[in-house]
């Protein structure tokens, strides 16, 4: 079988791997407060452009927990956390920010996407209502790069959200869940753009070839206080947190992570291409990992034979929406393999 459902079936990347191997019996202090996690912590800072002085890293383990405690973290207890009605957060997040005890507000997706202009409305329009005391106050603005549906933020889309939450005075927190892969298709943003235009972003880690680990980059740390603390409380500290550690100061030497990100968007895009010579169209333009299209139901059963896939929401009466990941174990023979198989 060849494997497209995700960009995380396999374990890790082996040069991670080897990270964890070469240090396993080295003995440290847990939490994160070792010379691996101070290393990586700096290693990442320096490639975001940021200083420690003002900034600060925290490691997490998974991305439904990291969203769920930084928008804790952002947010009062009578404010709710904006989003595109397609975000991450408001639809496959099993309802843990609401867990939390904050409302998503939802906001149109236009390809996944918010758009400035409507976010602005949206909260004049809030405190415009005599009765805005009653409702739930926008506190904190959520979008993903890439998106949930593989699109990703030009420079100018990005820095028009950052200006509109900035001059409201609310924090814009960027789910970096694939971000690895999003700054590979990207033509006009860098890690230090996000890291400029954004008051908290998360590097995804789990998605990108780690084990387990996404890595949160605050630039005004005092936007998270008392923040290790929240992560406690939330279930969200690990004990061996040098493994978080090891793994982040591997991606960060070489270029690591933003090699892996241009193999997944190269191999996407030939996968791409090799479903539009056979006539089959992509429903949403995505230049990243992931890859829609609409099929007929016996072109998808047969080749759910020897390859899988997702459905991307139910099944239709005679075609589906499926949705094909690459990721860095996937190799030029397995879309080979997928061509002959279409």
């Amino acid at each position: 079988m060849i494997h497209f459902d995700c960009d995380y079936m396999a374990g890790a990347h082996p040069a991670v791997l080897q990270a964890i191997v070469k240090n396993n019996f080295t003995q440290t202090s847990g939490y994160g407060a070792d010379d691996f996690c101070r290393a990586a912590k700096a290693k990442i800072l320096d490639v975001c452009g940021l200083d420690k002085d003002n900034s600060e890293v925290f490691f997490m383990v998974g991305g439904t927990q990291t969203n769920s405690t930084v928008i804790d973290g952002l947010l009062d207890r009578t404010q709710g956390v904006v989003a595109a009605e397609t975000g991450h957060i408001n639809v496959h997040e099993s309802g843990a920010i609401e867990l939390s005890g904050h409302k998503v507000l939802s906001l149109p997706s236009r390809d996944g996407k918010i758009d400035a202009c409507e976010l602005e409305t949206f909260v004049k329009n809030f405190y415009a209502d005599d009765s805005w005391e009653h409702m739930v106050a926008p506190g904190a603005v959520y979008i993903s790069f890439p998106t949930e549906l593989g699109t990703i933020y030009s420079k100018d889309e990005l820095s028009a959200i950052s200006k509109v939450c900035r001059e409201n005075n609310i924090p814009l927190y960027i789910d970096g869940a694939r971000l690895g892969h999003g700054l590979a298709a990207a033509k006009d943003l860098t890690i230090k753009d996000i890291a400029k235009l954004s008051d908290v972003f998360y590097i995804g880690g789990t998605k990108m070839g780690a084990l387990f680990g996404e890595a949160v980059v605050c630039q005004d740390k005092t936007r998270l206080p008392r923040f290790f603390t929240l992560m406690k409380a939330h279930g969200s500290v690990l004990a061996k947190g040098r493994l978080l550690g090891m793994q982040y100061a591997a991606f960060f030497e070489d270029g690591l992570y933003f090699e892996i990100g241009k193999h997944t968007v190269r191999l996407a895009m030939r996968l791409r291409s090799i479903f539009e010579s056979k006539g089959y169209r992509p429903f949403i333009d995505s230049p990243t990992n992931q890859q829609f299209f609409i099929l007929p139901n016996e072109v998808i059963d047969l080749l759910l034979k020897e390859a899988t896939f997702e459905y991307w929401g139910p099944r239709g009466e005679k075609e589906s929406k499926v949705r094909f990941v690459t990721s860095w174990e996937t190799t030029d023979e397995d879309i080979d393999k997928l061509a002959e198989l279409l």
